[in-house]
């Protein structure tokens, strides 16, 4: 059964179920490759539900069947931005000895990614600190992401509660180092530090040390 979201201009509509078929997911594609190019262009105010609809060739009304709103649209497209780093990640894995040094070039590799893309970052950036309750899915597909991102550079399939504790903590601060990136009260070599620094917390668990087979 479809569920009931409302949109910005609180009317209810109803939000496609999962999974979606080859159609919708394609059309979802569209809408999320709209929303980071317009993003990309002028940042968090240049999306607008409706140039999003017209960009990828959707009616208003299915688009917000998607994403009820513009913050669901640019936390979604967020999660869309991290799963396509995640890929190109794997393809060439880190070369540091012990986890924590794999997990601090990790994310300052995504983090220069992100760094290319300054407009589309902070757009993404301030949906994700704009998120309410309503918005949890999405900030949760965030959160997996990235920590399935950190835990592919430590070498992890099945983590300690210990291990998990310190990649939620590495979660928040590579996310807060990006808010004063972006606000421009820290520079690059300050957030290298900072990633650096609580990434010495996985060799505490005294399980990140080495990678696992």
């Amino acid at each position: 059964m479809d569920k009931v979201a409302k949109t910005e201009a609180g009317t209810t509509r109803t939000a496609p179920a999962s999974p979606l078929t080859e159609r919708q997911e394609a059309r979802r594609r569209r809408i999320l490759h709209a929303t980071a190019q317009l993003a990309s262009r002028g940042g968090f105010d240049a999306v607008q539900m409706r140039e999003v609809a017209e960009s990828s060739q959707v009616a208003l009304g299915t688009l917000y069947r998607y994403f009820p709103s513009k913050i669901h649209l640019l936390v979604a497209t967020m999660q869309d931005q991290l799963e396509h780093m995640h890929g190109t990640l794997r393809k060439k894995p880190p070369a540091g000895e012990t986890a924590a040094e794999r997990v601090a070039e990790t994310l300052m590799r995504a983090f220069r990614a992100l760094q290319r893309e300054p407009h589309l970052a902070d757009a993404m950036v301030r949906a994700l600190t704009f998120a309410d309750r309503s918005v949890s899915p999405e900030v949760d597909q965030v959160s997996r992401q990235t920590t399935a991102i950190i835990l592919d550079a430590m070498g992890l399939t099945d983590p300690s509660p210990d291990q998990l504790s310190a990649v939620r903590v590495i979660e928040h601060t590579w996310h807060s180092a990006l808010i004063t990136w972006l606000s421009g009260r820290a520079s690059i070599a300050q957030v290298k530090i900072d990633i650096e620094t609580v990434c010495r917390l996985i060799d505490l668990t005294g399980e990140g040390r080495e990678r696992q087979p």
